[in-house]
């Protein structure tokens, strides 16, 4: 089965960070992480909106009704590699809950970049977890 996200990991690469379509004009990121099950490298693209130095990405997965698999690895890892534009840093990911105190003003953030996810709450009562990504430093 081919990967749907492979065009888009391509045109991002090829054009240095630039994607068109539906993501014409946004931040978007690459962000590898391992399956804790499969011990697999996957590639994942995701829109980002910035907040205080942090990278918020959401795990909406379009509103599906299940959370995407990509929260509990990232869950599970001390840093993840991400791909902004054309460099390559690593990260310690945040997963942050509804639960969480802060989610609510990481995920208006977020919306506000991003207003496609309030078509995504229409398909699904799921909350969305946000994701902070912070660049570690040697």
């Amino acid at each position: 089965m081919s990967d749907p996200n492979a065009p888009v990991i391509d045109e991002f690469r090829a054009h240095h960070g630039v994607v068109g379509g539906r993501f014409a004009g946004k931040h978007l990121l690459l962000m590898h992480t391992i399956g804790r099950k499969s011990g697999a490298e996957r590639v994942k693209p995701l829109v980002y909106a910035t907040h205080h130095g942090s990278l918020l990405v959401c795990a909406s997965e379009g509103g599906a009704e299940r959370e995407p698999l990509w929260v509990a690895n990232v869950a599970e890892m001390d840093e993840v590699t991400l791909e902004v534009g054309e460099r390559t840093i690593r990260a310690k990911a945040t997963v942050v809950r509804p639960s969480d105190p802060q989610w609510a003003e990481l995920y208006g953030v977020w919306t506000e970049y991003w207003p496609d996810a309030h078509e995504y709450e229409k398909r699904t009562s799921r909350k969305f977890p946000v994701v902070s990504l912070d660049a570690v430093l040697d």
